[in-house]
């Protein structure tokens, strides 16, 4: 198990810095083996991870204890043919396990890549988790049509009913993707070949179940994907997201598209920026999906991480879609192709029926059995008109995120939804390609968009590896991340890291936290304590905080520094947000604060003032005051003391120093060659130095008592000084 830091500087777009030390479980590898998260079963505890030749299955309470292991390397002649056909030996010629699906109650039907020649198997898990029942319990079979040849292309799959339905390449080139159903008592079923109306080189993200009204025959399999799709001229491919669904009944037409789908139907999903000309400027490459269920009008909602590589910018998007839109599109016009341009219009002839992607025995067609009883026409209007014309715009028609001109992009997303005490809030989690996770509220305004406000960003992997799946477990209160490196468990909140203030609980506006009178801690919506403050819309101490001795905490110690003439010092002052804005006053001879003027030589950076060429004017008491939501505090007071070169190079010269006096000089005979200020702030800086020698050497004698005492204390400081009692 490694230690996480929280990162120690303020970083960009408003993320809230978070000082303290915060430890995460983490389990993995120095080298990539390609971890990802496949199946999460809360109800036993256990989490399925797939890598390079192994299969994990791991307690989601802690994943560094308990862990079960499988290991299930490709074969030695499979991988002697792979390095023969040119592939990598390290990052393709290997069994990258790509399928963890639950069969049964006892058994999951897993998936690898094989060395470029995919392979399944059952794996007995046993009935219960304390049984530590996990190996393999048949044979290897083929997973041509389950798993893609290629470690490098996605493979989506999910299990109904015993029957496996996957979004993969199907052959070794990797030209022949499909959406295809196999592991079934009936006839295996998949996309129409080499259709590009269909599909046209997509990447598979996603695929989930869900319901279309009470019926559960109209539920319907949705699998989300970007593709390339070529202009009207047939030359330049654009990249569009698209979300495609079939009937999980569908067995396929009795003349016509046998074998084949005859429900499938798939939209765009649009995620744009308006401009003020006009003009959208699209986020087209989906990366990432996650369904929320929630009990309002919109029901299920469905978050998107997009990004965007274009020419012109690069950036990441989060765009949010209610289901009940996406319901709208699918029985909305379909899209047809006329004119010597071959433009998309909306179709305007007669619909066949049932209705083109109906699923029989549902609420509309309870007379039909089987999908084999389709009319003809309605077959053939399927295989000709599978796209449909309106696009799905998200939710406010914009983005509830956007990041442009970053040093990162969102690779993946987890969403929970949070009750605090002035109401729910979405709180997401957005993975990025640098190893991090960013803890993200949206924030409710006046207007239709919501604002969204960076809590915390973690580093969870330190290498910088892209993170390649984000799972959330409510229930657990806990985030699983992974990367190619390993896989972290990582708490949905750690409020004891906003210290014991109720202002910084107050400012930290986290939805998981509230002040409970003695420090910021988990708040329960079903509490009764009065003393709980908590300001999630606006968080505002001044109204939350009153009474609770918020002038106490507005101070800050006063620190002495020093200087040397003609070099540079730097006033250190971190504030605990970015989103506070901060600047400097200085104090002269008891004379009233000014504040401090900015210029080449005095800088004031997000850590602190710069001070170039110190000179004897700069001397001061320098006051850092941060100002957030009204709320100011003063973090820092510096008194600055600027000392001569001659003066420095006296103490700090063991030869004989250019003045001719010896090593043994006496101190007070050293004194008398310094102006009077120059003695004072030697004999200030001495006693300094003498305080903290005396409390060094008491502390070596019991340095194992006094130690937990110091960490206590620095546990109490993470967000602002507070004077001692």
């Amino acid at each position: 198990m490694e230690e996480g830091r929280l990162k120690g500087q303020v970083l960009k777009e408003g993320r809230r810095r978070k000082d303290g030390e915060k430890r995460h479980k983490r389990r993995g590898e120095q080298k990539a083996m390609d971890y990802r998260i496949l199946y999460m079963d809360e109800d036993q505890d256990r989490m399925y991870v797939g890598c390079k030749d192994h299969v994990l299955s791991m307690d989601i309470n802690n994943i560094t204890q308990g862990t079960l292991k499988i290991q299930w390397p490709a074969s030695s002649s499979k991988i002697e043919e792979c390095q023969m056909a040119g592939k990598d030996p390290t990052h393709g010629c290997g069994n990258f396990l790509r399928v963890t699906q639950p069969y049964n109650r006892t058994h999951l039907f897993i998936c690898g890549s094989g060395a470029y020649s995919p392979v399944c198997a059952y794996v007995n898990r046993g009935r219960r988790p304390e049984e530590k029942v996990f190996h393999i319990a048949s044979r290897a079979e083929s997973g041509k049509g389950r798993c893609s040849f290629s470690p490098r292309v996605n493979t989506v799959s999910i299990m109904l009913n015993q029957e496996l339905f996957s979004g993969m390449y199907i052959d070794f080139m990797g030209t022949d993707a499909a959406i295809f159903r196999s592991l079934t008592s009936k006839n295996a079923v998949r996309t129409d070949q080499h259709n590009s109306k269909w599909l046209s080189e997509p990447v598979f993200i996603d695929a989930h179940l869900i319901p279309d009204g009470s019926d559960p025959n109209d539920s319907k399999l949705y699998f989300f994907f970007r593709e390339r799709l070529t202009d009207n001229s047939g030359n330049t491919k654009h990249i569009h997201t698209m979300v495609a669904r079939v009937c999980p009944n569908d067995t396929g037409g009795q003349r016509s598209l046998v074998n084949k789908w005859t429900t499938f139907l798939k939209a765009r999903m649009v995620c744009s920026v308006l401009e003020e000309d006009g003009t959208e400027t699209h986020f087209d490459e989906l990366e990432s999906v996650f369904l929320l269920d929630t009990d309002g009008p919109k029901g299920l909602l469905i978050f998107g991480v997009f990004t965007s590589t274009s020419s012109v910018f690069k950036g990441s998007a989060v765009c949010v879609y209610s289901m009940a839109d996406i319901l709208m599109v699918f029985n909305g016009p379909f899209a047809h192709r006329e004119g010597q341009n071959f433009q998309w219009v909306a179709f305007q002839g007669r619909i066949p029926y049932p209705r083109p992607g109906t699923c029989p025995g549902g609420a509309f067609t309870p007379h039909i059995r089987s999908t084999k009883e389709f009319p003809d026409d309605v077959v053939t209007f399927m295989r000709n008109h599978p796209v449909m014309f309106n696009p799905i715009y998200p939710m406010g028609r914009r983005p509830l995120v956007v990041r442009t001109h970053a040093d990162y992009k969102y690779t993946s997303i987890a969403v929970d939804q949070v009750t605090a005490a002035d109401g729910l809030y979405q709180v997401l989690f957005l993975g990025t390609d640098k190893g991090t996770v960013q803890k993200v509220v949206m924030l409710p305004t006046n207007r239709s968009v919501s604002l969204d406000l960076i809590l915390e960003e973690l580093e969870v992997f330190k290498n910088n590896a892209a993170i390649t799946n984000l799972r959330i477990s409510s229930k657990k209160q806990q985030l699983y991340v992974s990367s190619e490196y390993g896989v972290s468990q990582v708490l949905l909140h750690r409020c004891h890291a906003y210290g014991s203030a109720c202002a910084d609980c107050c400012l930290a506006r986290d939805p998981y936290c509230a002040w409970d009178g003695v420090s910021c801690s988990r708040f329960y919506p079903t509490g009764k304590r009065r003393s709980r403050r908590q300001d999630i819309m606006f968080g505002n101490p001044l109204t939350q905080c009153r009474g609770f001795n918020l002038k106490a905490y507005r101070n800050a110690v006063e620190m002495s520094q020093y200087g040397v003439k003609n070099n540079t010092t730097f006033l250190e002052c971190l504030p605990k947000s970015p989103l506070a804005s901060v600047r400097w006053l200085i104090q002269k001879d008891n004379d009233r604060r000014k504040e401090v003027k900015q210029s080449e030589r005095v800088v004031n950076t997000e850590h602190g003032l710069l001070i170039r060429t110190v000179q004897l004017s700069d001397q001061g008491l320098y006051h850092c005051l941060a100002t957030e939501n009204g709320f100011k505090r003063t973090l820092a007071k510096i008194h600055l003391r600027v000392l001569s070169e001659a003066l420095v190079s006296a103490l700090s010269e063991k030869r004989p120093t250019a003045w001719g006096w010896p090593p043994g000089t006496h101190p007070k005979a050293l004194a008398s060659g310094f102006s009077p200020a120059e003695t004072l702030a030697v004999q200030q800086y001495c006693k300094e130095r003498k305080q903290v020698q005396s409390v060094q050497g008491s502390a070596r004698g019991d340095l194992a008592k006094l130690k937990p005492l110091l960490e206590h204390g620095k546990s109490r400081n993470r967000r602002n000084h507070l004077p001692k009692e």
